[in-house]
């Protein structure tokens, strides 16, 4: 037998209510099933989200003291803001305390009424952004990867044959983006 262990140490952890199935259903049926209704105390392990699952490293623990939190030319954010450059090429950086606020933010400036959004699968806090603007965020996950039994090495592909399909019908100029979410949480993630 091979042992496998993480290549790293934990440098923070928090302590979690141990749940039992009766506490679970309890708290569920307070919350009408919805569970964003739920208190984070009544969760046990958290399958909504992946966010805040990560222990920090080190060296992010330490970025955060050495961090320069100046108001206006802040060296953390020009150190921020070069690396972000470096990577994606862009030369104008926003940036935004979660993803939500950043789809907020883009998609009040490319969304509105009339406008298609296509994705494999959008993620729910990407579609309440996208339709709260008067949009509509269109699913174009290939079929089988919906029936979570499948076993398939990726699936955050989208269906290109719809896609065109969905292009051909709305228009071009009604689709000012057409996004993939890789990880395709929605789906079960990856």
């Amino acid at each position: 037998m091979r042992t496998i262990i993480e290549p790293f140490r934990i440098k923070s952890v928090e302590p979690i209510r141990r749940t039992t199935h009766a506490e679970r259903e309890e708290a569920l049926e307070l919350a009408h099933r919805n569970l964003f209704a739920l208190h984070t105390d009544d969760v046990l392990i958290d399958l909504l989200t992946d966010s805040g699952t990560g222990a920090m490293s080190s060296e992010q623990w330490a970025g955060i003291m050495r961090g320069d939190e100046t108001y206006a030319g802040a060296i953390s954010f020009d150190r921020f803001q070069a690396s972000v450059r470096d990577v994606t090429g862009f030369e104008h950086v926003i940036p935004t305390h979660q993803g939500r606020a950043a789809e907020h933010l883009l998609f009040g400036l490319v969304g509105g009424s009339g406008r298609t959004i296509p994705n494999n699968t959008h993620f729910d806090t990407t579609r309440a952004n996208i339709e709260v603007q008067g949009g509509e965020a269109c699913d174009l996950v290939p079929p089988e990867y919906l029936d979570p039994d499948t076993m398939l090495p990726f699936k955050g592909d989208m269906d290109t044959d719809r896609l065109r399909d969905v292009i051909k019908k709305n228009g071009a100029a009604r689709i000012p983006l057409v996004m993939l979410t890789v990880t395709n949480n929605a789906s079960g993630g990856q």
